[in-house]
């Protein structure tokens, strides 16, 4: 039995309709091989790329340099070049990358040569602004499904899809081919929401709740914290400002003190910042 969505493949995992030793016949196999090695935080990059590609071939950009490319996602061009390596796109030297074929190639390598249908679960303030996301169709991820425990959203179309009964969710997920979950639901509930959804086919889920979901094997999930990214937020700014509060040229503690300064158990006068004393702020470390 093939899966929902697949065509017939031979015992080597090819479609079947591929003759062996065709040019697709090779390409398919070596890009599985260059996506397993890729890092994961390459894979992020690349669908940074993507976005920033299919703008310039919105408005007709046929070429683009890596140096272009690279300020356009907010890389440098060597971590651009290296990333496109992952994927056999080296570029051509004097020309660039040509976009539609650059496209392609990060399109096989991140699964998006077919559709995958979503299903959200939990409609409330962002599980509607999921919903009504038109951003996921472009790119080729349908919402196909909704699902809420409220008896008063049950059949009120959110994004022109109705609600669905959270009951409901193996059946439905099964009946419209969904592969992608996303939770958007308290922490206590998302555990058997996950579980659902799991026997109804999805195999990657995208987790908005506060807690860590149990899966087997053959799920992928990926867990989107709003509040640890603000403390990751709140960190840099945090680093920043101690950086900026180190005056230059006392860093290292060589420069003399004023006169007046306190003297050392050595004789020599300890610099401001040996006291932590700068223009009357304290300086910590």
């Amino acid at each position: 039995m093939t899966a929902h969505g697949e065509g017939e493949r031979d015992a080597a995992g090819q479609p079947a309709n591929v003759p062996s030793g065709s040019p697709e016949s090779i390409a398919v196999p070596a890009a599985r091989e260059r996506a397993r090695a890729i890092p994961e935080a390459a894979v992020a990059r690349l669908a940074v790329y993507l976005r920033v590609l299919s703008g310039l071939d919105e408005r007709g950009t046929t070429t683009v340099s890596s140096e272009e490319l690279a300020a356009f996602a907010g890389v440098n061009s060597a971590k651009l070049r290296k990333d496109l390596s992952y994927i056999g796109s080296y570029g051509t030297r004097g020309v660039g990358y040509e976009v539609s074929v650059l496209i392609g190639q990060i399109e096989r390598t991140l699964g998006l040569t077919k559709k995958h249908r979503v299903a959200v679960v939990g409609i409330g303030n962002l599980g509607h602004a999921l919903a009504n996301y038109g951003g996921f169709l472009n790119r080729g991820f349908p919402v196909a499904a909704l699902f809420d425990l409220d008896p008063d959203l049950l059949d009120v179309p959110v994004g022109g899809i109705p609600v669905s009964a959270v009951d409901d969710i193996v059946d439905v997920c099964r009946d419209r081919e969904v592969t992608i979950g996303v939770i958007a639901t308290p922490a206590e509930g998302a555990q058997e929401v996950c579980d659902r959804l799991v026997e109804g086919g999805v195999v990657c889920i995208l987790n908005f709740a506060p807690v860590v979901l149990r899966v087997p094997e053959h799920v992928e999930v990926r867990k989107v914290d709003l509040a640890v990214e603000m403390q990751i937020l709140s960190f840099h700014v945090a680093r920043r400002n101690q950086e900026a509060a180190v005056v230059p040229g006392i860093a290292g503690g060589t420069d003399a003190g004023p006169p007046g300064d306190r003297v050392n158990g050595n004789g020599n006068s300890k610099s401001a910042l040996e006291r932590g004393d700068v223009d009357g702020m304290v300086v910590r470390p």
